[in-house]
């Protein structure tokens, strides 16, 4: 059986495209008769609050989405990701690294020998001599801990972008906070909770490769991915708090109600008529992957 999620960010309320993203992602589950789980993404505890994880839930039901078993949050699931790295780490497959940002800016934009994908880490920490770590060390440089790579292009199947081929370099397992990185907890969560079926924003599809070879090295199947267009504001710019009403409740304010946003919604994605009125649930069977928009859709 299909195993799908919604894994969004509990840091604010949910805009119409994250919404959007979550009833595609629900209907690509629900078509097939599989299951659809809701994942809290919640590594940045300082700005993640539950009280925008029950805002989040009661947009979704607002929309007529429903999801199986308890909500996860990564918060409490610290000691997988920790027993992740440990794997890794006796495979002699991780390394400390003391670059700051403004370091890895700079040595990324400089000159170096062959391509490397945009914003990747050029490994200055990847050699250093025991007394080079001790030396960074000494100077108060608390170190994140990186994956060393060594595969060069890794290549994924997406069932709309097609193709995904992308260097993948030494991405972050462990922040220098102690916080375990996006890139490792998202391989681990969905292997733990069965998820076979990723399907997010076109956003993400650029760490999708990163996030495939780590599932290869640990020994976990990749889900199938599908990565869909964004909405995007009037300008053509990624929708934001700018673009003015794109919450349920500031449209709500402006007497959209949800059934309104998920006609709008279903329109947007060609599974209903302009002015057809519509339940979640009647979009199920005119679901079909095949026939999603493969443009952005630009709220006006």
């Amino acid at each position: 059986m299909t195993t799908g999620r919604f894994a969004p960010s509990p840091t604010g309320d949910l805009h119409v495209g994250n919404l959007r993203t979550a009833l595609i992602a629900w209907l690509f589950a629900r078509s097939e008769g599989g299951r659809f789980l809701v994942r809290m993404e919640d590594l940045d505890r300082v700005q993640a609050g539950a009280e925008h994880e029950q805002a989040q839930l009661r947009d979704m039901a607002a929309l007529g989405l429903d999801w199986d078993g308890e909500v996860v949050r990564q918060s409490e699931r610290f000691h997988l990701y920790e027993a992740a790295i440990d794997r890794l780490t006796d495979a002699g497959l991780v390394y400390p690294c003391y670059c700051t940002r403004r370091e890895i800016r700079e040595a990324s934009a400089a000159p170096h020998d062959g391509p490397t994908p945009d914003g990747a880490y050029p490994g200055t920490c990847r050699n250093l001599a025991d007394a080079e770590r001790s030396d960074r060390e000494a100077a108060g440089r608390p170190p994140a801990l990186r994956l060393r790579a060594d595969v060069g292009e890794v290549t994924v199947d997406d069932e709309v972008l097609g193709s995904i081929t992308a260097l993948v370099d030494d991405v972050v397992l462990r922040r220098n906070d102690g916080v375990p990185a996006y890139n490792l907890a998202v391989v681990i969560d969905d292997a733990d909770q069965g998820v076979d079926q990723v399907v997010r924003g076109d956003d993400l599809a650029s760490s999708t490769p990163r996030q495939a070879h780590l599932a290869d090295l640990l020994g976990l199947a990749r889900p199938r991915y599908a990565h869909v267009p964004l909405v995007l504001g009037p300008t053509g710019q990624r929708l934001a708090k700018r673009d003015g009403a794109i919450t349920l409740a500031q449209l709500g304010d402006l007497g959209v109600t949800a059934s309104d946003v998920l006609q709008q919604l279903a329109q947007s994605l060609r599974l209903s008529l302009p002015g057809e009125l519509v339940t979640a649930g009647d979009l199920i069977e005119r679901f079909e992957p095949s026939l999603l928009p493969r443009a952005p859709w630009i709220l006006s």
